[in-house]
């Protein structure tokens, strides 16, 4: 265990500037353009929906599982009363689980720890895919979880920092597009269902404060992380 330990605590060296910025880069173009973002948005969504489990558990909520949709949609069932703390919470904190879990991979990256972030978020996977519900979403958590166990078996160091910063960089940007398009589609009345309104129905603060709260929050970790990320 000792050793174990040792391994997962190990402070890699920081890496060049210009990893940090090709990395940057390389999330920028997966959030930002169309194609890399239907493909990419299903990770953002598990981060999403784990966000809403996480606090489901923490308010003593009883979890009954979550759903994960070929349209990257996704739904965290759970059983309690519909008003109240813990449902607010609940509802709170899925726009803002991708930009807040960047933040802290920011923290653990600024702070050489790569290893223990790798081997955090197959945890996080692991955690997630005992809650699933439906097929597609065991496969997408499945494949996802397969392809971080090959990068800590197979991949040198130098790889695996350079995954876990893009990884980073795309939970801090990430986080921020979907609340735009939420805001779109509430313009469009498309959304009548969506945490903000569902927020607004359980407080007397209108959806249009929750959109605003989640994009705050978001902008600001994205910021802070990236002071973070800063190499020099």
């Amino acid at each position: 265990m000792e050793q174990l330990w040792a391994h997962l605590i190990k402070v890699q060296p920081d890496p060049d500037p210009w990893v940090v910025g090709v990395s940057a880069l390389a999330a920028l173009v997966l959030v930002g353009f169309r194609m890399p973002w239907q493909v990419s948005r299903g990770l953002i969504t598990i981060a999403h929906e784990g966000g809403h489990a996480l606090m489901a558990l923490v308010t003593r909520r009883k979890l009954e599982g979550i759903r994960l949709h070929s349209d990257t949609s996704g739904v965290t069932l759970t059983r309690g009363r519909p008003t109240g703390p813990g449902m607010v919470l609940t509802a709170l904190a899925g726009y803002l689980a991708p930009s807040l879990l960047g933040l802290a991979a920011a923290w653990l990256t600024e702070k050489g720890h790569i290893t223990l972030l790798i081997w955090g978020v197959l945890l996080f996977l692991v955690c997630m895919l005992l809650l699933i519900r439906n097929l597609y979403g065991a496969l997408i958590l499945l494949a996802t979880g397969g392809a971080v166990f090959a990068l800590i078996m197979y991949a040198p160091a130098e790889v695996q920092q350079v995954v876990a910063l893009v990884a980073v960089w795309f939970l801090l940007l990430g986080g921020i597009r979907p609340i735009i398009e939420l805001q779109r589609k509430r313009r469009r009345r498309q959304a009548r269902d969506s945490d903000a309104d569902q927020l607004a129905r359980l407080t007397f603060l209108p959806g249009g404060f929750y959109v605003f709260f989640f994009l705050l929050v978001s902008v600001v970790s994205a910021v802070f992380g990236a002071y973070l990320m800063n190499p020099l």
